[in-house]
């Protein structure tokens, strides 16, 4: 979980203080991340937060009313995934920022979070320091990545420039394909999954059918040990 020690020396809000404060609007579906980042926020002399709710439908409808400088949402959300957020979000609203703040790998999902419309990526487990960094870049209008990963970006584009295969067979996964996935890495059975994304267990049996196809493996078990191992090492290659 992020680090709220580096924010205690923050300059305190002067009473005089007139310029404007950036609005950031959480969403996560984690009540006490939610509040650690408030305050981490709310420290902050040009930062403010002007809303944080738990699930994606409730986020749309309160980014219309609350009009945000910048969205903070996390990859797994109730009903949803962050990456179907971001692209309702930039569907709705192009100019408005959006910056990934997750527990998941960054290496499993900053391309994808990039793809969909996400400005920048940023684990969790980072320093209050780099969370700070990283929404002020993306306010800013710059995208937002660790140097680890930017560099790992780069060479997967000069690759990309001088073949038309996919780098990894997990990329030609969709998005919802790669959720089941990632799930499945996790232990969890197709009923749970089929409950947390609000779809059919018939849906979901049809993703682990594609996925088997798409990643050239025999059955569910060797899908689910593959799922398994990809979440553990956190890379993008199987």
């Amino acid at each position: 979980m992020m680090s709220l020690a580096a924010s205690t020396n923050a300059e305190p809000l002067g009473g005089s203080q007139t310029a404007a404060r950036s609005r950031v609007f959480l969403v996560d579906d984690h009540a006490m991340f939610r509040d650690g980042m408030r305050q981490l926020i709310e420290r902050e002399p040009d930062l403010t937060v002007c809303g944080d709710v738990a699930d994606a439908d409730e986020a749309m409808r309160e980014i219309r009313e609350k009009k945000p400088d910048l969205v903070i949402a996390d990859i797994s959300l109730s009903g949803t995934t962050g990456i179907d957020l971001i692209k309702n979000i930039k569907a709705e609203f192009v100019d408005l920022p959006v910056l990934v703040v997750s527990m998941h790998e960054e290496s499993l999902y900053a391309e994808r979070a990039l793809r969909a419309g996400a400005m920048g990526y940023v684990m969790k487990q980072e320093p209050a320091k780099a969370v700070k960094v990283a929404i002020r870049k993306v306010l800013g209008g710059d995208i937002h990545l660790s140097e680890k990963m930017s560099a790992t970006m780069l060479a997967k584009f000069m690759l990309g420039s001088r073949t038309s295969q996919p780098v990894s067979p997990i990329e030609t996964l969709s998005d919802r394909e790669l959720e089941v996935f990632r799930m499945l890495g996790e232990g969890k059975a197709t009923r749970q999954i089929a409950e947390e994304l609000n779809l059919t267990i018939t849906t979901i049996n049809s993703f682990r059918n594609r996925i088997k196809e798409k990643l050239n493996l025999k059955n569910s078990t060797e899908l689910i040990l593959h799922a398994v191992q990809w979440v553990r090492e956190g890379v993008t290659k199987i």
